[in-house]
């Protein structure tokens, strides 16, 4: 997967909360990827914006960084509906 395919399926499945290397603060409640130091980066933030203790995963490889952050949107959006 790479990020033009990743953004496909969070369009058509209306997937929703999420930063991908945006360069700015964080928000509640996303879903974030970063690249730092040949390193991607995927956690998650909480209602204060606050990243999430434990939730960070870094991969040397961005099909599953990418892979990683499709996954847990997908979560976000089953608990949303709850």
């Amino acid at each position: 997967m790479n990020i033009k395919e990743a953004m496909r399926i969070i369009h058509d499945e209306n997937l929703q909360g999420y930063n991908m290397n945006e360069l700015r603060d964080n928000r509640e409640n996303e879903v974030v990827l970063r690249h730092e130091n040949d390193k991607w980066i995927v956690y998650v933030t909480d209602e204060r914006a606050s990243k999430i203790t434990n939730s960070q995963d870094t991969y040397t490889d961005e099909k599953e960084a990418l892979a990683d952050l499709i996954d847990r949107l997908r979560a976000d959006k089953v608990l949303r509906k709850l």
